[in-house]
Formats: structure tokens, sequence, C-alpha cells
């Protein structure tokens, strides 16, 4: 891994945050209400630069000008924090065009992940702490944002580290309607399952699994295999509800490659089970599924690695912006899991 990595320094009341669009737009609805629950609940001052307020078919065609905006960012020295305002599905055109010097000189709290854990996995390789979250959905969803969400995003603006995530007492993956306004659907938490009984320490990498499975296909931007000795894999399904197969054969190739063994532990986030437009039906045990492929695949490659499931990072609510690059220690005697 990188031989230092920089934890930016944390925001303080009333610091400028950047809204940007490497990936997607958002209504401009969601974009005043997010910025309002930024002033508000957070006191933090927006700034929104010119691609947050680009339409889909001008972003699309222009990943330099995104790039650039990021970049613009990360150099201002007014701006002590840069959030995403949602993810989508082509940043990988945009880290090209990024110039990580201009990225390095100035290490800024960035917050993103679904797509934007293509800039956050570049941030990595450069030895860059960067958080998930992002305006939208993180921001605009539910009348109030939920105190979980609320609790740790203090935190990830305002402290050194997370500290211990605990468990969320309830969750949830339902869509919010906006028209309606009404309060989504609460299940209790059923509880992370753990799996091995080392305590193991080590900086986070991965993120989206859709993310994690492009880097490796089209290896440009990933960190040379040994800079990931001592790591812990983190991964989450998002709202694509992948057949648990899919996951296996990903992981598997991993394997192959002599990439899972280099991981002391893994962190998977409570995966989605419902998601509109999808072209199958996820079984109700879809989550059991899920973990025992994952399992399947650690018992022949990475026998030794602590691995823990359902946690609260990715698209299921309420979630932790999870930050990559961050040391992080799974402790199964006791259940418990500390970001520093």
């Amino acid at each position: 891994m990188p031989s230092v990595f920089t934890t930016p320094p944390p925001l303080e009341d009333g610091s400028q945050i950047a809204i940007v669009a490497p990936s997607r737009p958002i209504d401009e609805s969601h974009l005043d209400r997010a910025c309002a629950r930024l002033r508000d609940t957070f006191s933090l001052e927006p700034v929104v630069f010119e691609s947050a307020r680009k339409d889909w078919e001008w972003l699309r065609e222009n990943p330099r000008a995104r790039a650039e905006d990021v970049m613009e960012a990360f150099e201002d020295p007014s701006i002590r924090g840069i959030i995403a305002v949602t993810g989508g599905d082509d940043q990988l055109r945009v880290l090209p065009h990024l110039d990580p010097t201009r990225l390095t000189a100035s290490p800024t709290r960035f917050f993103g992940y679904s797509d934007n854990d293509n800039l956050r996995l570049y941030l990595w390789k450069h030895g860059i702490v960067s958080y998930g979250a992002t305006l939208h959905p993180t921001l605009t969803v539910d009348p109030e944002i939920h105190p979980y969400i609320e609790r740790y995003l203090n935190r990830a603006f305002f402290e050194r580290s997370l500290g211990v995530v605990e468990p969320a007492p309830e969750w949830t993956d339902e869509w919010f309607d906006f028209d309606t306004g009404e309060p989504r659907d609460w299940r209790d938490n059923p509880g992370r399952t753990w799996h091995g009984e080392a305590r193991v320490t080590g900086r986070l990498w991965g993120g989206n699994f859709s993310i994690v499975k492009w880097h490796l296909q089209t290896d440009r931007f990933l960190p040379p295999a040994d800079e990931l000795d001592g790591t812990i894999l983190a991964l989450e399904t998002s709202e694509d509800v992948p057949y648990p197969r899919e996951v296996r054969y990903t992981l598997r190739t991993m394997g192959e490659r002599g990439l899972l063994e280099r991981f002391d532990g893994l962190v998977m986030g409570r995966p989605r089970t419902h998601s509109p437009g999808l072209e199958w039906e996820p079984p109700a045990d879809y989550g059991e599924q899920l973990r025992d492929e994952v399992l399947s695949v650690l018992a022949e490659y990475n026998p030794e690695a602590t691995a823990v499931f359902d946690v609260e990072f990715g698209h299921a609510d309420p979630n932790v912006p999870l930050p990559l690059g961050a040391k992080a220690t799974l402790d199964p005697t006791v259940g418990r899991i500390r970001i520093e």
C-alpha cells in the first residue's frame, strides 16, 4: 500500500463544502433539499460547482470537465470538504483526466459512494482517505435524516475517525417516495454475522462490488498487488442486487490472481434485497445465500481471514460513511468494528 496515508483534516462549523457531480446529476429540488440539510443540520456552507448544475447529457459528454471540477475543489484553500451529488455508472471515464499531483498537494475530505468508489479507489492508490456518502440519497431521503446516519456523518465531517461502528437498531431497503414524503417501513436489525476468530487490523480497500469488478477488469487503476497485503476488503452490492453466484465468480477470479489471499479481513455491507426494475426476484434469504457464496470462496483461497457480514455500509439504510484507506479493526471476540 502507499507508504503514507493522509486523512484530510476535519471540517469545522461553517466550513465550505464543495458540491460536485463527477457521476450523474440530481433534480434541482433534491439538490436544494440536501444543501439545506447541510446548512441546518451540520452548519456547513455548500458551494455548488458548475458540474452539479449540468444535465446528464452534458456530463456524459464532458468527463474532462467533471474531473476538472473535482481537482479545482481540492485545490481551493477555502474548501474543507467535497461531496458528490449522487452515483451513476460511468465515472471510470473521468479517472484518466485526473492529475494526482493536484489532488495530493492539498488533501481534502471527499465524500461519495456507489459510482464514486471509482474516484475513491483512485484516491486510495494515491494515499488519500475518503468517505462514503453522497447528497442523494444520503441527505435527501426520509422526512428527517435518520439519527444513525446523522451521528456517523457528524463524525465523518468533524472528527478524526469514526470510532466504533455500532449496529443500527433497524434497517430498510425501501425506496423513499418524494411525491408523498411518507416514512418508509423499517425492520428490526437481526445483527451481524461473524466468521473467524482472529482480531485483525488493516486499511480498508474496495467499496461497491460493481466498481471493484470494473477495476479488476480494466486493471488501469489497481494498486500493485503487494500493496494490498494486510488490508481489509470492503464490499457492498448496491441496488444492482447481483446473483450471489456472480459475487462468487468475481471473488474466485481474485483468488486465482493471488489477490484474495492478501486481505486479512472482509467487511460485507448489508445487501439490498429490493430494487425497482430488477430482472429477477431476489429470494427472502438473499443475504444468507450471498454470505454462503462468499464464505465458500474464502474457505478455498483465504481460510484464515476474519469476515463480518451485514454491516451498515452501502445501499441499504441506515449506513455509515465507511472511509476507504482508514484503518479498521475487526474483533470477532467481542463483535466490534472500530475505524481509526
